[in-house]
């Protein structure tokens, strides 16, 4: 009986959807801390060439 109920809640995988997705923002959010200067960068110059190209 007990046995049966432990593996019961091994195979429950209610919950493993929020981990998966708490992981997620967690990853990005380091990466965009880590890449924070060149993710910068290459938004100014995608953005700074879109602005130059606009006045043509």
């Amino acid at each position: 009986m007990l046995t049966a109920r432990i593996k019961k809640i091994l195979r429950d995988n209610q919950g493993m959807e929020l981990v998966q997705v708490g992981l997620l923002i967690a990853i990005a959010i380091a990466l965009g801390l880590i890449f924070k200067t060149q993710i910068t960068q290459f938004v100014n110059d995608v953005f700074g060439g879109l602005k130059a190209s606009s006045f043509m």
